[in-house]
């Protein structure tokens, strides 16, 4: 049994840390892996709330928007609106159906960004509850499934707990060198027959690979399968029309386009044969796929960022890749000895994966305090390990350590890539040259 008052442990500086002239003492206190954008506090006391309001540091270059993305003002009204009035949206009275209409205008706003019928999507607490929705309840009757060694750990590591006592029913997909699946490996699985979903994301939230997906949903259907996507990366960063893409399900996670964190919805396409699985029992809301209050306030938010992103879409498209080209080519042109992962073709507008060749990639984010970034490899129950999505791609353990993901959105400017030009420059060449010292 371990005492509530015992000190866990410290990590410790590594030898390229203690180089660059950070100790024991102040090391740790510096941004590290994962870092979320700073929080200012604003004490709303309204209606019993105490309401934080996420705003960026005018000293922090925030360029992590695949980890999550500031939220929209629109989105922060709708949220605060709703907060000032009491209501449960299940309830028969005028409070009760003031929230319900609330609810009604988000679903209608997600569906028309989606191009897709409003009863067509249920709300969940984010993506990860989507994905395991989808998965659970196609695998519910039985069958093969099939997804890639690219995905995001909410779809690969439900899959492998669906299939833990049968192994041989989870296929994975490889990818190329840039990231793409190959359509002839999805035919090659689809032929042994008896599958029950396969699961392919729109967007890699590592390297922002795109996938082509209505060939690959074309060819599981034809084969009897169901198709479904976690588009969390797409959603709100390009256009997704899901009449011309024929998905059965499609998850999606509202603060990845500014919306509120911890509300997302699950597209369940109408008519098709799928019995719903639950994750949460109770009184049967969202036509029983999940159980509980609804989050009135986040819904609403999610529902006005989702109605921003749309309008503003086109533009920011265009403006936001023009940011990235821009930073990626400085980087690339003033560091040398570096590499963009994946498809050059083929991404989100806003995404770059960089190896720093030379540079760790934690060593160079902790060079780099006033740049917000991640590494290209993650954590796992605090242990290092390299990104998975990268070993797919061929990269070695070394290239993968030593990667940065840079992620644009809609508030990135063009001050915020010279920024991150310079810093990044300079933390690099800093990691670099430390590396050459002799211990």
């Amino acid at each position: 049994m371990h005492s509530p008052n015992a000190r866990k442990p410290r990590l410790r500086p590594t030898r390229i840390h203690r180089q660059l002239g950070f100790t024991v003492d102040n090391w740790w206190k510096l941004p590290h892996r994962r870092e979320q954008p700073p929080v200012a506090q604003t004490d709303q006391r309204e209606a019993g709330w105490i309401v934080t309001e996420r705003t960026l540091d005018s000293g922090l270059t925030y360029l992590d928007y695949n980890a999550t993305a500031p939220m929209r003002p629109e989105a922060r009204e709708a949220a605060l609106a709703s907060m000032e009035t009491v209501g449960n949206a299940s309830s028969a009275h005028r409070s009760g159906r003031d929230a319900a209409q609330r609810v009604d205008e988000a679903r209608r706003q997600v569906a028309d960004l989606l191009n897709c019928s409003p009863g067509e999507i249920i709300f969940t607490s984010g993506a990860t509850e989507a994905n395991n929705l989808a998965l659970r309840a196609a695998h519910s009757v039985g069958g093969t499934v099939i997804t890639s060694t690219v995905e995001h750990p909410a779809v690969l590591e439900t899959a492998k707990n669906l299939t833990a006592t049968t192994p041989d029913a989870l296929r994975l997909l490889a990818v190329d060198a840039d990231g793409l699946v190959d359509i002839d490996g999805l035919h090659a699985a689809l032929s042994a027959g008896d599958v029950a979903i396969v699961s392919l994301m729109a967007g890699n939230n590592e390297t922002g690979v795109l996938t082509d997906l209505a060939p690959l949903a074309e060819a599981a259907h034809a084969a009897g399968a169901l198709f479904h996507t976690d588009a969390t990366q797409m959603v709100g960063r390009l256009p997704f029309d899901l009449a011309e893409v024929d998905v059965d399900l499609l998850s999606l996670s509202a603060h990845k386009f500014g919306g509120p964190q911890g509300v997302g919805a699950l597209f369940v396409r109408r008519g098709i044969a799928l019995p719903y699985h639950p994750l949460i029992f109770g009184g049967g809301q969202e036509r029983g796929w999940r159980a509980g209050t609804l989050n009135v306030a986040g819904i609403t938010g999610a529902g006005a960022a989702a109605a921003a992103a749309h309008r503003g879409l086109a533009e920011e498209i265009a403006r936001v890749a023009r940011l990235r080209d821009l930073l990626e080519s400085a980087l690339v042109e003033q560091l040398g000895d570096c590499r963009i992962n994946g498809s050059l073709d083929y991404r989100l507008p806003g995404v770059t994966s960089i190896t720093f060749h030379g540079a760790p990639a934690d060593a160079v984010l902790t060079a780099m305090p006033d740049v917000a970034a991640s590494e290209g490899s993650a954590c796992s129950s605090g242990a290092p390990s390299p990104s998975h999505v990268l070993l797919a791609m061929g990269r070695s353990r070394e290239e993968a350590d030593s990667t940065v993901r840079f992620s644009l959105g809609y508030a990135s400017t063009r001050a915020d890539v010279d920024q991150a030009i310079a810093s990044t420059i300079r933390a690099v060449r800093q990691v670099r040259a430390a590396l050459a010292i002799p211990i």
